[in-house]
């Protein structure tokens, strides 16, 4: 009774699609094997994904941390001698367009919502939602912003975009009350609740949270027809990363200093090549000497004479 109890319950509740189902209800075994979206890409495309990974690769986009979560052993590549994770950078790839079609399938830019209270990652949200038109919030997200109407910054988004879920994780338990899509940059410590879609990059570093939200921008953008893929994109990954202020102050003060210098350097060198180009002074017998004449013809060496 409890075999046939459990054969019906398995046919009723479980899909047949999954193998280990069909194993256990004697089903034979599907031989179609997964399958990779490298597999469906011209070579175009593919020229482009191995820039994009060489990018990965030189903003350390695939070194993750030595905690890991136990839902992202999936992602993690191999653990090295110290003790630090690394990341696939072939399924951060995948995940990355996977993320951009989401967010392109989305028919009002304003619906989509990305929330940075991280730093490292304020600039690149606001850059991100400037060229998407998406809704950019950077810094501290206020606690009901999605589910109490009274606030003057109440929203409704389709999808949210957020650096760090455990940073975040305020937007993140709120997106799930109201049923949005989550996508995140997640590390190898990420929690993964309530996360929808997740990016596996390392988000504590400033260039390769930069470098994501760029490559993210990019291909939602040539999704849209707005960027043909045949061209490369004139925004520059600088404008995605992040800037000290007071690096940005001291180079502001510095500025002025620097100017006056390379200024004075220019003029002086104008100066030197002025006198460089006057004629040498020459000397000739046509010179008269002051004294009067008979002055040139006298002896210096005889005795002197009282005048």
């Amino acid at each position: 009774w409890y075999q046939r109890r459990v054969h019906g319950l398995l046919s009723v509740l479980t899909p047949p699609r999954y193998p280990c189902c069909n194993r256990l209800l004697g089903k034979p075994q599907s031989s179609q094997k997964h399958t990779n979206m490298s597999q469906y890409l011209t070579e175009a495309q593919l020229a482009s994904r191995e820039q994009d990974l060489k990018l990965l690769l030189a903003c350390d986009a695939h070194v993750g941390t030595k905690n890991i979560d136990f839902q992202r052993n999936g992602y993690v590549f191999k653990r090295r001698k110290d003790g630090v994770h690394i990341l696939n950078l072939g399924k951060t790839w995948e995940k990355l367009r996977f993320a951009a079609r989401i967010i392109a399938s989305i028919e009002n830019p304003a619906d989509v919502c990305v929330v940075s209270a991280r730093p490292y990652g304020q600039r690149a949200a606001l850059k991100f939602a400037q060229y998407t038109g998406a809704q950019a919030l950077a810094g501290r997200f206020t606690p009901g912003q999605f589910t109490n109407q009274s606030q003057n910054r109440f929203s409704e988004p389709r999808i949210l975009l957020v650096t760090d879920p455990r940073t975040d994780h305020q937007a993140v338990t709120e997106a799930s009350y109201v049923n949005v899509p989550v996508i995140a940059l997640c590390d190898s410590d990420s929690p993964l609740r309530f996360v929808d879609v997740a990016i596996p990059v390392n988000n504590k570093g400033k260039n390769s949270i930069a470098l994501m939200y760029w490559l993210l921008t990019r291909e939602v953008l040539r999704l849209r027809g707005v960027v043909p893929r045949d061209t490369e994109w004139n925004v520059m990954v600088d404008m995605f990363i992040y800037r000290d202020p007071e690096e940005a102050i001291k180079e502001e003060a510095e500025a002025p200093a620097a100017n006056a210098a390379a200024d004075y350097v220019e003029a002086t060198e104008v100066d030197t090549g002025a006198e460089a180009e006057q004629p040498a002074n020459t000397w000739s017998s046509d010179v008269t000497v002051a004294g009067g004449a008979g002055w040139s013809d006298a002896n210096w060496a005889a005795a002197p004479t009282a005048q």
